[in-house]
């Protein structure tokens, strides 16, 4: 099975500037296209920004808004797959989320955040409830979370049994908590047996600095490809092989003693 090539999208775009962002993924996706990838990889909220503040509900649409038809526009059009975060509302609530679009155009999967960080996603959104949603991607079986839900391990050992190959993380890591992208992310890839993309903001943005370091980490628990600080289109291998063989070395799922950790929940 070939590699699914993937490209990280490390930028933070103009926040509150929808059309602006729209404009800045197509560039990136022709890019990427042009590199032979498959799947572009957007941070979270790239759609409107991150901190826009009350801004929050005039920009949020349901997940088959305007937004998702323009860029399933720039995925038809690029030929290939794209991961966008916005704020999704649904009825009188408003979720942070994200969503795969296939590079025919079809809306493959929709996440809800489920863990919620600090007291501003606290104030405008409501936490998901679904912790595994998942979609099949030339072969891959790819997973979504979102920035803060990767630091519990119980939602990425959720998606290492229910047989995740890549794990999509936009997020928006802010300073001075850069480890978790340094080491945290890697960590999760090796334990879980799993690829993972982790793809950040980057600058100040509001009371936030957004530290970079975007990766793509892989089941052996190495950097496959890493951005810096500054705005970046980063490119890396999801290799079906290498993932049979690191699993088939290292046996975490299969030596796992469920009946110990009932306790834990």
């Amino acid at each position: 099975m070939p590699s699914l090539r993937t490209a990280l999208l490390q930028s933070s775009g103009r926040p509150g500037a929808v059309a602006e962002n729209l404009k800045a993924l197509d560039e990136a996706a022709a890019r990427a296209a042009g590199s032979g990838a498959r799947l572009l990889v957007s941070p979270e909220l790239f759609l409107t920004g991150y901190a826009i503040g009350d801004a929050v509900p005039d920009l949020a649409e349901p997940a088959d808004g305007p937004g998702a038809e323009a860029i399933a526009e720039i995925a038809v059009r690029h030929g290939l797959a794209v991961l966008y975060g916005y704020p999704e509302r649904d009825g009188e609530r408003i979720f942070n989320a994200s969503q795969l679009i296939g590079a025919d155009g079809t809306r493959l999967a929709n996440y809800r955040k489920t863990h919620l960080f600090g007291c501003f996603e606290q104030e405008w959104f409501t936490p998901g409830e679904r912790t595994v949603v998942q979609a099949d991607l030339d072969g891959v079986r790819i997973g979504l979370l979102i920035c803060y839900d990767v630091e519990f391990p119980e939602n990425v050992r959720a998606h290492a049994l229910a047989g995740t190959d890549l794990l999509l993380v936009p997020t928006a890591q802010m300073h001075p908590f850069q480890f978790v992208a340094e080491s945290v992310v890697p960590v999760r890839a090796f334990e879980n047996q799993m690829y993972v993309a982790y793809v950040n903001r980057t600058g100040p943005e509001g009371e936030f600095e957004f530290v970079g370091l975007s990766c793509l980490a892989g089941p052996d628990g190495t950097v496959r490809t890493r951005a810096g600080r500054g705005e970046e289109l980063v490119v890396g291998e999801v290799d079906p092989v290498l993932l049979a063989a690191s699993r088939e070395a290292n046996p975490y799922l299969a030596d796992r003693r469920p009946g110990l950790y009932g306790s834990l929940a």
